[in-house]
């Protein structure tokens, strides 16, 4: 009789602890997901390890176009496995075509090639930053004031010529414009003339989410400097490959491009 108890509160226990998982995001394609679970566990997506804060805080992302089935797995606390599949919704992206952008910017020479490579590469590193640090719970805000010129997912085509997608949200303002921090988080990069990208910063916001900001006029930050919520780091430009001054907002899990506005609210 003792033993049938002991079993029956195993299993009562393993069903509280199973209940316990918390999940906040859209299940989407291009979504953040922030996740909860009680101290002491471990969890894994499609088989790989996810980083677990002491307090059982984690994060991962879906990209553009990611499968939309996917395996979440979790061991709680008593060494009790389970598992939950997650049913991605799949979206649908308009193509935007972007006329009076300079032929260099389009198809570049021969002798801009290294320093494309070296750009790619400082980005690159920046945003393999694992840092503890557990930023990403907060409710993000709009870094910067203005309209929506651009949205993450589009298939560009700059003048008559197909390109890589889009992969963040653009908000259009006047240079000089301020940006805000949209969450705490550290500088891990700020470049003020990257090709591509002209002024380009990026803000690690722990356990492998960053906010990269690019075409910027002005850096108000360097790299290394800590930032809270709504600090004053930059200002909008027209850098790199433009048609006019806007924000280039992107999220990033690692290397997973995610869609900045599913975390901020609808305009």
């Amino acid at each position: 009789m003792l033993k049938y108890v002991w079993l029956l509160l195993v299993v009562l226990t393993s069903h509280v602890v199973a209940a316990d998982i918390k999940l906040r995001g859209e299940l989407t394609q291009g979504s953040l997901i922030r996740g909860e679970l009680p101290p002491g566990s471990q969890v894994w997506l499609n088989d790989k390890v996810i980083k677990i804060s002491d307090a059982g805080e984690f994060a991962f992302g879906f990209g553009r176009d990611a499968d939309l089935k996917q395996s979440l797995k979790w061991l709680d606390k008593l060494g009790q496995e389970h598992s939950k599949t997650l049913t991605l919704t799949k979206r649908t992206y308009v193509e935007q075509r972007i006329e009076g952008v300079e032929s260099k910017y389009v198809s570049p020479p021969k002798s801009v090639l290294d320093r494309i490579k070296q750009d790619n590469l400082q980005v690159a590193n920046a945003r393999k930053t694992n840092d503890d640090r557990t930023d990403f719970t907060q409710e993000f805000i709009w870094p910067a004031k203005g309209p929506i010129s651009g949205v993450y997912g589009s298939r560009r085509v700059f003048n008559g010529t197909p390109k890589r997608p889009h992969f963040g949200v653009d908000v259009a303002g006047p240079t000089g414009t301020p940006v805000h921090a949209p969450a705490d988080g550290i500088v891990t990069l700020w470049v003020p003339d990257m090709y591509y990208s002209g002024g380009t910063m990026i803000i690690d916001h722990g356990f492998g989410v960053s906010s990269t900001f690019i075409h910027l006029s002005k850096g108000h930050v360097t790299a290394g400097t800590p930032v809270k919520q709504g600090d004053l780091v930059a200002e909008i430009g027209a850098t790199g490959r433009v048609t006019g001054p806007h924000l280039d907002w992107r999220i990033n899990w690692f290397n997973e491009r995610l869609d900045p506005a599913l975390l901020v609210p609808k305009r």
